[in-house]
C-alpha cells in the first residue's frame, strides 16, 4: 500500500500498490581503449577522466561531455573522441531498450 504525500490519508477501504518497473544499466561493448597521448606520456601525464555519455537506444553515443576532468586537456579530449566513437548495449526499462546517461570512466596510467 501506498500513502499519499501531505497530511492526507486515503479512506479506509482505500489501497494503493506501487508499481516499479525494473531497469538496467547501460553497458559497455568491446570497444577500442583510447589511445595514450604521445606527448602526454612524453610528460608523464596520468588521470581518471569521467564521460558522461547518452546512449540511445540502439546503443550509440548521442551526445558526450567531460563530466570529471584527468587534469590534462590532451587526456579529457582523447577520453572524449573515442567514448564518443564506442557503441554500448542501451538500458532497458520494462524489457524495452531506452536512451539514457552513462558515466564512463577511463584511466590513464603509465608503465
Amino acid at each position: 500500500t501506498a500513502t499519499p504525500a501531505g497530511n492526507q490519508r486515503p479512506a479506509a477501504n482505500a489501497t494503493a500498490t506501487a508499481v516499479v518497473l525494473p531497469s538496467t544499466s547501460a553497458d559497455y561493448l568491446n570497444n577500442p581503449a583510447p589511445p595514450y597521448p604521445r606527448q602526454s606520456k612524453r610528460l608523464g601525464e596520468e588521470g581518471t577522466v569521467v564521460i558522461r555519455v547518452l546512449i540511445t537506444a540502439e546503443g550509440r553515443a548521442e551526445k558526450a561531455e567531460i563530466r570529471t576532468s584527468s587534469g590534462h586537456a590532451r587526456l579529457d579530449d582523447t577520453a572524449l573522441t573515442t567514448v564518443k566513437a564506442w557503441r554500448f548495449v542501451p538500458g532497458k526499462r520494462n524489457g524495452l531498450p531506452e536512451a539514457m546517461w552513462f558515466n564512463v570512466p577511463i584511466r590513464f596510467v603509465l608503465d
